[in-house]
């Protein structure tokens, strides 16, 4: 429609198909193909001069005005894309959530007065197209191939817990000693299977002590001394520092975790979601 305008404005085809850069035969293909899709014929074309038919008189009318409304839409549309705004749903686990992901969120929601954020907190892994929800910020890989990941932030885990506890039951030398020690899992499975990295990966099956789906009740537990349990850094990093907890096995890193951000596959991500997903990754520090 705007070659057929731009060939009645330029007064012939040829200086049509050099305003709109493309070849003569293009143009004149893109014609016959508009013509032949609406049925009928709207230039007469001779050597020297072409004029309207009245279909075509009709049709450029009514395409000037199709084309001005479009533009306006096209305006309007960019407008908004640069706009932060409408509805914010995120998921993050619970204990990451609260300590890290919700001063950041609402930070962010306060630099953009027309958006509206929701935060889940669950350490369940949430279908995020069913839920409506925009991102997730997740521990460790992708195992769904309908999301994209973004990585955000290197994570570590470390093995933890009181010094009282370790006061009274020793402090491991090995990964092997944690057989004898009281360990705290996070999960429902009785059994789960640790893994320790360095030049002898070491892979061992602990029976939990206790075990709860919630890292925050096992980082509790950990805290009132109730055995060793494997924390990321970010959950663990100020008891740390603070003594309230203490780091054992030191030597024998646990594979790490990075932080990911996942949201649904979309050609076009909303404004919001890109910035916050930039706002997160210049924001998020790795503890420790």
């Amino acid at each position: 429609m705007r070659l057929f305008v731009s060939v009645v404005d330029a007064g012939s085809l040829s200086a049509a198909a050099r305003a709109t850069g493309i070849t003569l035969p293009a143009a004149s293909r893109r014609l016959r193909h508009l013509e032949a899709c609406l049925g009928v014929r709207l230039l007469r074309r001779t050597t020297r001069r072409q004029s309207l038919t009245e279909e075509g008189e009709l049709l450029y009318r009514r395409a000037l005005q199709v084309l001005a409304d479009l533009e306006q839409v096209e305006q309007q549309l960019s407008r908004q894309s640069a706009t932060v705004s409408g509805n914010l749903r995120v998921t993050a686990p619970l204990a990451l959530g609260r300590r890290r992901i919700a001063p950041l969120l609402a930070d962010f929601s306060a630099l953009h007065p027309g958006l509206h954020t929701q935060l889940d907190l669950t350490d369940a892994l949430l279908d995020l197209v069913e839920s409506g929800t925009d991102v997730a910020i997740r521990f460790g890989g992708l195992d769904d191939s309908s999301y994209i990941s973004r990585p955000l932030a290197p994570n570590h885990r470390v093995l933890c817990a009181s010094p009282a506890y370790l006061q009274r039951h020793g402090v491991p030398a090995h990964p092997t000693d944690l057989l004898a020690h009281r360990c705290l899992h996070i999960g429902l499975q009785a059994q789960a299977d640790w893994r320790f990295e360095g030049e002898n990966p070491v892979t061992l099956r602990i029976v939990a002590r206790l075990a709860a789906n919630d890292g925050e009740v096992v980082h509790r537990w950990a805290l009132d001394g109730h055995g060793i349990a494997r924390k990321s850094i970010w959950d663990v990093a100020e008891d740390l520092e603070a003594g309230r907890l203490v780091q054992v096995l030191a030597d024998y890193p646990i594979p790490a975790a990075p932080l990911h951000a996942v949201y649904p596959h979309s050609r076009h991500l909303a404004p919001r979601v890109r910035t916050f997903l930039d706002y997160l990754a210049a924001h998020l520090v790795t503890p420790g």
